[in-house]
């Protein structure tokens, strides 16, 4: 299969899950979407919902993989978060973050709270 884009992140999302799961975190849904967007993962790590954004870099001289979470980026991840709890009730109160799983060449970060929710 030859490679793209999209084939390149699904390898790297499926990396940050396998990663993510073996820190605890119960992943709900992958590459979820609606009309404003997808999310990449979807999960619980302890009691705060998770909403993470996977960003891959062969390495760090395009810059690094989580300066790609611009505010452009971070504005269709909140519209997306809101289109997902609406749609399973999740109340207005229940904790939630919003997580980046930044990839760069074998290193995988974890930026926890990488940014806070905002229109």
């Amino acid at each position: 299969m030859p490679y793209n884009k999209r084939n390149i992140g699904t390898e790297y999302e499926k990396l940050a899950e396998e990663y993510l799961v073996k820190n605890g975190v119960r992943i709900l849904e992958k590459n979820f979407r609606s009309r404003f967007g997808e999310i990449d993962l979807i999960g619980y790590d302890r009691e705060y919902l998770v909403f993470f954004e996977v960003k891959y870099r062969v390495n760090e001289s395009a810059g690094y993989a989580e300066e790609a979470v611009n505010l452009k980026k971070q504005r269709t991840i909140c519209k997306v978060a809101d289109y997902y709890r609406v749609k399973h009730a999740v109340s207005d109160f229940a904790p939630m973050r919003f997580d980046v799983i930044a990839v760069s060449g074998e290193e995988i970060r974890w930026i926890q709270n990488a940014f806070s929710y905002g229109l």
